[in-house]
């Protein structure tokens, strides 16, 4: 009986079926060949049909199955009836095996805020770079990120038209993360990883100042937090306003919940209630492991020009 879940852990568990109907929805779009491609804010700011259906769908199966939730998604869509195929309503049932943290257990719908991204990385999508795309659905409490879950549409795209396409990572607070395999970068290497699309000076005055060994620039903030537990970077540093609640919400969660850390450049946590502005003004630091270590190199005059 549903009944018997927690709030968080059947929201949580839905939010998994959920992403990976995204996904799907996703890859979808890119082999119907129409990707519908349209400008937001300037050419770098893009939406296409995949993130259209995806939110749409997303958010629509989300409020049909819990309809107190606050949820809050980065498209701007007009209200409109959702097809019903965009609708998915199952749940991952391995998550409900999985035990409440003691200090979510009460948790009601009604105090819960989800940030949704249906599709990080939309420039990337639009370029075939697909192995940086994810879905986001981050899931908040008082202000925290305390639940997430990433999709990976691509996932194993190069391996081989054989390969099971696609991967789902989810976490919880107090529990643990799931659908990966956690690695560190080698002791004593510093690999930074950035923006690919929206560099300015600021960017690359404070990625220089870490002393990097290597520096990747990817596109989507799913993506580098992914880099972080997976061992191909030290430290996400990104010391830019551009990215928003519905970027990092999900990901923090995923690396908070094995020990990293996600701030904005002057070391501040990030809040999620529904009332906060949706850009990360002051930008974002993220490393796994050594934190201090990045934090301590950014320069003032970075911090000066980023105004949380």
């Amino acid at each position: 009986m549903a009944s018997s879940h927690t709030v968080l852990m059947r929201l949580v568990a839905s939010a998994y079926s959920i992403a990976q109907k995204a996904g799907t929805i996703v890859r979808r779009v890119i082999a119907e060949g129409d990707l519908g491609i349209v400008e937001k804010t300037c050419p770098t700011d893009l939406q296409t049909k995949a993130d259209r259906l995806a939110q749409m769908s997303i958010c629509s199966s989300l409020a049909r199955k819990f309809p107190k939730l606050t949820i809050i998604g980065e498209e701007d869509l007009p209200a409109e009836e959702v097809d019903q195929e965009l609708i998915e309503d199952g749940q991952w049932e391995e998550i409900l095996k999985q035990p409440c943290p003691s200090q979510y257990s009460t948790i009601k719908e009604e105090d819960l805020v989800v940030w949704v991204d249906p599709l990080d990385g939309t420039k990337e999508y639009t370029e075939g770079l697909l192995d940086n795309v994810t879905v986001l659905i981050g899931i908040a409490y008082e202000g925290k990120a305390i639940a997430g879950v990433i999709n990976q549409p691509y996932y194993n795209y190069q391996a081989g038209p054989d390969a099971v396409l696609g991967r789902t990572i989810w976490g919880v607070l107090g529990l643990g993360a799931f659908g990966f395999q956690l690695k560190e970068v080698p002791a004593g290497k510093h690999i930074i990883t950035t923006t690919r699309s929206h560099s300015n000076q600021l960017v690359t005055d404070c990625v220089t100042a870490m002393n990097p060994d290597d520096v990747l620039r990817v596109g989507g903030a799913g993506n580098k937090i992914i880099q972080l537990i997976e061992g191909k970077a030290s430290a996400y540093v990104f010391a830019s306003p551009g990215c928003k609640k519905w970027d990092t919400c999900a990901p923090e969660v995923i690396l908070h919940a094995v020990g990293g850390k996600l701030t904005d450049i002057h070391g501040n946590a990030l809040q999620y209630n529904k009332e906060v502005k949706h850009m990360n003004s002051a930008g974002v630091l993220a490393t796994l492991r050594n934190y201090d270590y990045y934090a301590s190199r950014v320069p003032e005059s970075v911090k000066n020009a980023l105004v949380p």
